[in-house]
Order: C-alpha cells, then sequence, then structure tokens
C-alpha cells in the first residue's frame, strides 16, 4: 500500500509538540519505528506515549539537539534499541529573532546550530547507518519564510532556512548514487500551539483571510508531505522541496484575495 513504512527506523527530532509530533503519529501509523528527538521530556513523553497507546513502537531521546554531542547521542541511541537508521527528519527549530540592526550574536548561534548546523550534523551522523541498509532518507522541516517569503524581525530563521533548501540541493547530488534521497517539506501557516502563543482567535482569523484555502492548515499536513517523501513511492524524487501552504505565498496582492470572495459570492448567488 501506498505510504508504508514497515519496520522503517525513524529519528525525528522536535517530535514533542506541533508539527514534529504530527510526523511521529503519522509515521507510527505507516508501521515507523519511532525515536522522539526533543528538548522537553514532558512533551516528548506525550507524543511517544500517544503512539504506544495507538499500537505504534517509539522511543524518547530527550536531548537538546544544538550541540554535536546530543546529536551523535540521539542517533547512537536510536541504533542500540532498533539497529539501524533509515529515515532521518530533521524538524526541531529555533525561532530567536530581531530585526537586523538589533542583531544579537548568542541568538544567532542558538538559531544558526538548531535550524542549520544540525543538518549537517545529524546527516553526517546517519549516513554511515543508511548505506550499512542500501539506502535511506534525509528529510527536513524548511519553510516559506525565507525561501520564499520575508518578514521583518525574521532574519535569523530566515537565513538558516534558506541555507536548509541549499543544503538540500547540494547533499542530495552527492547522494544520490547511494540510494539516499534528500528532501524538506516548507510549512505555511499551521495551527500550532507555537502558533497560537503568537495572536489570539481574532488575530488567528485576520491571518486566515491571506490563505486562499480559506483555513489554517494542520500538523497532519506536514506529516502527510514528509510521509511520501520517505516512503519507496518517492525513490525518484530527491533535492526537492514540497510547499504546503494552502496557497498563502502565491497571491501577488490581498486584493485578488479579495476578488476571489467577491467571485465566490457571486457564484453562490
Amino acid at each position: 500500500m501506498f505510504g508504508k513504512l514497515d519496520n522503517k527506523i525513524c529519528i525525528i527530532t522536535g517530535a514533542g509538540q506541533g508539527i514534529g509530533a504530527g510526523i511521529a503519529r503519522v509515521f507510527a501509523e505507516a508501521g515507523a519505528k519511532v525515536m522522539i528527538a526533543t528538548r522537553t521530556k514532558a512533551s516528548g513523553e506525550e507524543t511517544m506515549q500517544s503512539i504506544l497507546d495507538a499500537g505504534g513502537e517509539a522511543a524518547l531521546c530527550a536531548v537538546d539537539i544544538g550541540t554535536l554531542e546530543n546529536v551523535e547521542k540521539s542517533v547512537e541511541q536510536t541504533v542500540e534499541k532498533w539497529g539501524g537508521v533509515d529515515i532521518m527528519v530533521h524538524n526541531a527549530a529555533s525561532f530567536l529573532g530581531g530585526m537586523v540592526y538589533e542583531y544579537d550574536e548568542g541568538d544567532l548561534e542558538t538559531v544558526l546550530s538548531v535550524n542549520l548546523k544540525a543538518c549537517f550534523r545529524y546527516s553526517k551522523a546517519c549516513i554511515p547507518h543508511f548505506r550499512k541498509r542500501g539506502g535511506g532518507r534525509l528529510l527536513f522541516t524548511s519553510s516559506v519564510t525565507g525561501p520564499r517569503v520575508a518578514m521583518p524581525g525574521t532574519s535569523y530563521y530566515a537565513a538558516s532556512k534558506g541555507g536548509m533548501n541549499a543544503f538540500i540541493r547540494t547533499a542530495s547530488m552527492e547522494l544520490a548514487r547511494e540510494n539516499i534521497t534528500v528532501n524538506g517539506v516548507e510549512p505555511g501557516y499551521i495551527r500550532t500551539k507555537a502558533m497560537e502563543l503568537l495572536a489570539d482567535e481574532e488575530g488567528l482569523a485576520q491571518m486566515t483571510k491571506y490563505i486562499p484555502a480559506g483555513y489554517m492548515g494542520k500538523a497532519e499536513d506536514i506529516a502527510y508531505a514528509m510521509l511520501y517523501l520517505a516512503s519507496d513511492e518517492a525513490r525518484y524524487i530527491t533535492g526537492q522541496t514540497i510547499c504546503v501552504d494552502g496557497g498563502s505565498t502565491l497571491p501577488e496582492s490581498p486584493v485578488f484575495l479579495e476578488e476571489m470572495d467577491g467571485i465566490k459570492e457571486l457564484a453562490g448567488s
């Protein structure tokens, strides 16, 4: 069946909440063994328990992936638990930021280490295990912010995601002959607890007006795109990112969305 991951061994970073938790649950439902690599133990345990309660297989490695040592620890723990690694999903991210003229060296280093440097660290740590198993999948949660659109105060984050997309393209070429694919997903507006901290219901409703689909996506919308890229059916796809944003990056101007609403009203009259 399409999208099955039976007995595949996965590491998913940032799987304690939001998009990462959604990816972990969907992968487990597809038959994967999921190592939840997340900073906060309590939220990681919550994701793990939800998978176990549903009959899936999961374990927890509570680590801050901002260091090489912790990245290697999470890979080693996965191999010790299940004997190898087939899929690595780097989803964890730091959203620290500020205006360029208020640049902070410490915050910049944190964002680049968690978001971008971890791409290199996890890839290097997982590739030897992929080779032993005849191939593998490197998957990354990128963003529309940076690669496609801009938002004031997010330059650290945007630069890290732009760098991630460049990493995906280059690494995919280096690894293509080894049956190791490298791909990513660019989420748009996804309703998570983190998103709900940014705005109240009225604010979220205002944001939704600028999404052609008319609603914010769910974590599972990103997870299903990841599931496809992790599956055998995606074996011929590498060096690519899939934008999952309900069309939010399409309008040249909000005016066109107002016109769409007008056309919809006419069609319904």
